[in-house]
């Protein structure tokens, strides 16, 4: 019995000794749990810095769609700005379309005598001044309508002025729309100047090309005429259709102050570019018309490379009167050329009514009445012209022989021999 007992507790001492080895299950379980945890944990840092990666390359493609989308956006704001002009463009010119219908351009266009020349009244934003210069004008030109049918182009939207160009029935209303920036090519000029040369070519082109008049005659919307203002541009006119040394036939003389005119009847050529109340041919405009100015129009024609030695005629007397005294600005004498200034120019004090007061209100305005029809108006051509130039060469070389014969102690009269002093 002793025996199987201590065999019995042999036994149990053995497997207490066997589960008690360090290789036992026991033992293996927190070793394998641990490096199964360093595992996983492993995985999740290259899991997180995999997601770490595509979170920046996200966030690098968001930043790109934003600066893609203000791109975009930007686009977008310029279309629906040029939309906006577009529109409103569009706007004034069905209403224009709309105006010239009611006006019936088209029968005057067709009727059957050939105009002298259309007459055009220049604009912009002085309805007041543009009143008195339509009424000045209808007062002389009703009876001639069929000869010199009258047009208003007024450059830009105001309002005021076309409502008052369209109350007159006996005119044609012109609008020009330009909503193109201007870009100045020195510093601190002023883009009036800019923007009165562009209505000036496209009311010409409208006239003459559109319309395919034969000549037109260009006024400003502060001035009155004189009442045989139509005939003389009338008498005038086929010298400057035949005569290829006349460039252009002008109503205004520069030194017609009261105190230095005397005879109504007297015209002159010149080669100084008066304006101001002038009338131009097409073919004349067909030359200047592609290479027109981007400003300061009327100084570019005296350009002796532009007005290429032809000249000018003008009255002795006036046949338009200025009358616009307040200006922002005074550019010569020409008022419609000051009235875009007016929107950027302050007014500049009294020294500008004087300068009026001194040079352009004593300008005297035609009031005798000249019948054109039947004078004489061949002296001012080119070959009554050249005539007198040899008649004045002839004379100027005669005084001159004499004038040696003098300075030789001899004299000579006409039809005498020399004799010695």
């Amino acid at each position: 019995m002793k025996s199987i007992a201590k065999s019995e507790n042999l036994g149990v001492a053995s497997r207490t000794k066997f589960l008690s080895f360090p290789w036992s299950s026991h033992a293996w379980i927190p070793d394998l749990q641990q490096m199964r945890l360093l595992a996983t944990q492993s995985e999740c840092a290259d899991r997180l810095a995999s997601a770490v990666e595509s979170e920046r390359q996200c966030t690098s493609q968001m930043r790109s769609l934003i600066d893609q989308i203000s791109v975009q956006q930007g686009k977008i704001v310029a279309l629906e700005e040029e939309k906006k002009l577009q529109d409103e463009e569009f706007t004034h010119l069905k209403a224009l379309v709309q105006d010239l219908e009611k006006k019936g351009l088209q029968s005057l266009l067709n009727n059957l005598e050939v105009p002298v020349a259309a007459v055009v009244i220049m604009a912009c934003n002085r309805p007041d001044y543009l009143q008195r210069t339509i009424q000045s004008v209808l007062k002389y030109q009703t009876s001639v309508a069929s000869k010199f049918p009258l047009f208003v182009s007024q450059d830009g939207t105001n309002r005021d002025v076309k409502n008052m160009a369209l109350s007159f029935k006996q005119l044609t209303y012109l609008q020009h729309l330009d909503f193109t920036p201007v870009h100045t090519e020195r510093p601190g000029e002023l883009i009036a100047y800019y923007k009165i040369a562009r209505h000036y070519k496209w009311a010409l082109d409208e006239l003459f090309i559109k319309h395919n008049f034969s000549r037109v005659i260009i006024l400003e919307d502060d001035m009155e005429i004189a009442p045989d203002f139509f005939d003389y541009f009338e008498a005038t006119a086929s010298i400057l259709e035949n005569d290829k040394t006349i460039m252009a036939v002008s109503s205004w003389n520069d030194n017609g102050q009261v105190q230095f005119v005397h005879d109504p009847k007297t015209l002159y050529r010149s080669d100084f570019f008066p304006g101001l109340g002038w009338m131009l041919s097409k073919s004349i405009w067909d030359e200047l018309s592609p290479k027109w100015p981007k400003a300061y129009w009327d100084d570019w024609i005296r350009l002796k490379e532009i007005h290429r030695e032809r000249q000018f005629i003008h009255p002795e007397v006036c046949r338009t009167y200025n009358f616009g005294e307040h200006q922002g600005l005074w550019y010569r004498s020409a008022s419609y050329r000051t009235e875009h200034i007016v929107l950027y120019q302050t007014e500049l004090g009294s020294s500008m009514g004087q300068y009026f007061k001194k040079y352009l209100e004593p300008i005297k305005l035609n009031d005798v009445h000249v019948d054109w029809k039947t004078m004489d108006l061949s002296y001012l051509t080119e070959m009554v012209m050249r005539g007198s130039n040899i008649k004045i060469k002839l004379t100027l070389n005669k005084l001159h022989d004499n004038l040696g014969y003098l300075k030789n102690g001899r004299m000579a009269f006409p039809g005498q021999h020399i004799k010695e002093l």
